[in-house]
């Protein structure tokens, strides 16, 4: 096989792409890995849903039968949504070993941002970014989301990073590698399930014509790379820190005592999460996920406009 024959865009983002219409990348790990079914198919046409509603065409993504899919059909998000943990989790490292073997895999903010980046498309809406776990500076647990948001030219809009993470660690790796964190509408990095942690963010923007114009000036000057948009859980859906905070504790020790590691650890914490908070965490998680869907569109469409002129 020819390897240009293995990116496959869906007609309708291709379509959309030529027309220099706004397109917003979303990945499917969150579908497979990230919620059970039938929530995690009913979230991800909500989302798709969400993104028309703005304006913009969505494009999740994986890999389908040996192939870099960009744009997946109802039956197709069915698939990775009743697979689950069965779809192989892939981050970049994975990318050409899921291929060779022409298998299934959701793909993590990582792999989502390299596919998205081939494919053209520059703004990819998630739930929340991996980043330094606690702990690492002995388990040296650190995601590849983290380098590819150094390397890659996708703004990826999310609630923060996961807030099973050690917050503090992952802003100062992506200072280190010069990426930028916007807070939308806010001073402060989001945690994921709530609305503010007790850390600055690099730049406050409140509009998405803003941070559309930032990021046509970035990459139209050849600084490549990610930005990082923060963008807080609407309030109605914010969960206590303390309640959260001593949930993840919990999850933690029973991921210790199991001696679970590695990119079986985060659908482990936030399952467990799930299930110590009888569903609030899996509730919070949705909406914020709707909420940077939005965001993420509202961004694409002022963006496409910004590469127009």
């Amino acid at each position: 096989m020819d390897l240009k024959d293995l990116l496959i865009i869906a007609p309708e983002v291709q379509q959309a792409l030529e027309k220099g219409q706004a397109v917003v990348a979303l990945e499917s790990t969150i579908i497979a890995h990230g919620m059970p079914f039938p929530k995690n198919v009913e979230t991800a046409l909500r989302v798709e849903a969400r993104i028309r509603e703005e304006g913009a065409i969505p494009a999740t993504i994986a890999i389908l039968d040996g192939h870099l899919r960009v744009g997946l059909n109802k039956a197709e998000l069915e698939l990775f949504g009743t697979q689950g943990e069965k779809a192989t989790k892939v981050s970049r490292r994975d990318i050409p070993f899921v291929l060779a073997k022409q298998q299934n895999g959701a793909t993590t903010v990582a792999s989502t941002m390299i596919i998205a980046a081939m494919a053209g498309i520059s703004v990819f809406a998630t739930g929340g970014i991996g980043g330094v776990h606690r702990g690492a500076t002995t388990t040296l647990d650190i995601s590849a989301d983290l380098q590819e948001l150094a390397r890659t030219s996708v703004a990826v809009i999310s609630a923060g990073a996961k807030s099973i993470l050690d917050l503090g660690l992952t802003l100062e790796y992506l200072e280190t590698h010069g990426v930028p964190v916007i807070g939308y509408q806010t001073d402060y990095f989001p945690a994921f399930y709530t609305r503010i942690s007790d850390l600055g963010v690099d730049y406050r923007v409140d509009d998405p014509a803003e941070i559309a114009k930032v990021l046509h000036y970035k990459w139209g000057m050849g600084l490549k790379g990610g930005v990082l948009i923060a963008n807080p859980i609407p309030k109605q859906f914010s969960l206590s820190p303390e309640v959260i905070e001593a949930k993840i504790e919990a999850a933690l020790s029973e991921a210790h005592a199991q001696k679970i590691m590695g990119k079986a650890l985060t659908p482990f914490l936030l399952a467990k999460i799930e299930s110590l908070t009888a569903g609030d965490s899996l509730a919070a998680n949705i909406e914020l996920v709707l909420n940077n869907a939005r965001l993420g569109a509202q961004i694409a469409v002022e963006l496409a406009k910004k590469e127009e002129n």
